[in-house]
């Protein structure tokens, strides 16, 4: 990866405590940011948070449970940012998993909740930290806000027929934002991700797997029925990397764009 220094800068990324996010709050640290993480489960975020300490000694991180969809949480994590850092540059809107269902079996209460967290599990941190983002956009300065997507949201799938529906939603929105806040010199983005190791796939390789098979094995095997080309799932470390590279000032001329990173999966021009 292109060394750069983000000393100074502040990076804030919700869904952190793990995964996706996990790794993207490593990278920010690695090249000098401040890193304000948040997380639903106050455990996983405590080892988080020190996982990150013990590699980066003397870091500045703050760790605060945070529900995106919460409108007085999201506030009140904004608020302990400002009181703390006193700045916000890159926002990584990262929270929300999948969910499989058909039409004929997506209720409508299903279809809410889904709404509810692809959308405002973006517009809440995205309207709470928009104050700061625009202090820090000006002229000669780098302010963006990247959110995680799926290519779902280009290539639905009939088995998550609420979810794909969500993740273009999303992609509109991300366009639509990325216009709007241009005159503020705040950058939008988006990744779109395929299929990610995460804790969720290793509790189902737990339970699925054959008696000895190892889970490059399994995961292997998966690929290749689902015919991603590169023959295996994502690191998550690898969806961070594009992350980070849209937040930052590696990406200074792009806005209103997204990076595809599924393997190969996507099979649109």
């Amino acid at each position: 990866m292109i060394q750069i220094d983000l000393t100074g800068q502040v990076a804030v990324v919700t869904g952190g405590s793990s995964g996706i996010g996990l790794a993207t709050a490593e990278l920010f640290l690695r090249a000098g940011a401040s890193v304000a993480i948040c997380g639903r489960d106050s455990e996983r975020l405590g080892e988080a948070q020190a996982a990150l300490s013990a590699k980066h000694p003397g870091a500045q991180l703050l760790a605060q449970r945070c529900d995106v969809l919460d409108a007085d949480q999201v506030n009140a994590f904004a608020q302990a940012v400002q009181e703390r850092f006193g700045r916000t540059d890159m926002l990584v809107n990262n929270a929300g998993q999948g969910r499989v269902s058909t039409f004929a079996d997506t209720s409508d209460d299903a279809w809410r909740e889904e709404l509810d967290l692809k959308y405002f599990g973006v517009i809440r941190p995205t309207r709470a930290f928009l104050p700061m983002l625009c202090d820090t956009g000006g002229a000669g300065r780098n302010a963006a806000i990247v959110n995680v997507n799926s290519l779902l949201a280009l290539q639905p799938e009939p088995h998550m027929v609420a979810t794909s529906s969500a993740r273009a939603g999303l992609l509109s929105l991300t366009k639509s934002l990325a216009v709007e806040f241009a005159p503020q010199r705040i950058r939008v983005n988006s990744i779109l991700i395929g299929i990610v190791e995460s804790g969720q796939w290793r509790r189902r390789y737990a339970t699925q797997a054959e008696p000895g098979q190892s889970w490059e094995d399994w995961t292997g095997e998966l690929a290749r029925k689902k015919n991603i080309p590169l023959g295996r799932f994502g690191r998550p470390e690898e969806a961070a990397q594009a992350l980070f590279y849209l937040a930052t000032p590696l990406s200074s001329y792009t806005t209103g764009s997204h990076i595809d990173v599924s393997g190969g999966v996507a099979r649109h021009v």
